[in-house]
């Protein structure tokens, strides 16, 4: 687990290692972790096994062999997944890779998400390097995004439409994690 400011995320920077599994400390590592590095910013104590503050985190990042042991597992929180409409199924279909290619008894992996919503939005990668790519695009349609590529906003989402969508599926399903 770590914290960094909203300001400057590296002005604040804490790390921590826990082991995946100490039941004589703690039941859950991810929780765990948290709760230390709350702890830690705020100075103030908070006891074991007692719901943590969520107004207190921004986002979490972690990086740990809980959260992979979880999805091989699939003993995760159920997930929704968000995808471009069209997309639906691609992670179901996957990508023709077939590691024992004469079992004849191959199963497809189970997906890890439980329901999908589909969003109607469209992006286009800027690659003034490809002979096929025409740049006919207003350059208030070109943002830069987080992997500092540049993509041209063909269609915007409906946001009003997507929270609507993920709010049916918190209430009616409990999903409460999206991908």
């Amino acid at each position: 687990s770590s914290y960094s400011s909203n300001t400057d995320p590296y002005s604040d920077y804490i790390q921590l290692k826990l082991l995946s599994e100490d039941p004589s400390n703690y039941s859950d590592a991810p929780a765990e972790g948290i709760r230390r590095v709350i702890e830690s910013v705020t100075n103030k104590k908070i006891p074991r096994n007692t719901p943590i503050d969520a107004s207190l985190i921004g986002s979490i990042r972690m990086g740990t062999t809980v959260a992979t042991n979880s999805l091989l597992e699939h003993t995760g929180e159920p997930t929704c997944l968000l995808i471009s409409k069209g997309f639906r199924d691609v992670l179901q279909i996957g990508n023709q890779a077939r590691p024992k290619i004469f079992d004849i008894q191959a199963k497809r992996p189970q997906v890890l998400y439980s329901h999908v919503i589909e969003v109607e939005e469209r992006i286009i990668l800027v690659d003034e390097s490809d002979p096929l790519f025409v740049s006919d695009a207003n350059s208030s349609r070109i943002v830069k995004v987080v992997s500092g590529e540049s993509v041209i906003i063909e269609k915007e989402p409906d946001l009003v439409q997507v929270r609507n969508d993920l709010q049916v599926v918190y209430e009616q399903h409990g999903i409460r994690s999206i991908a």
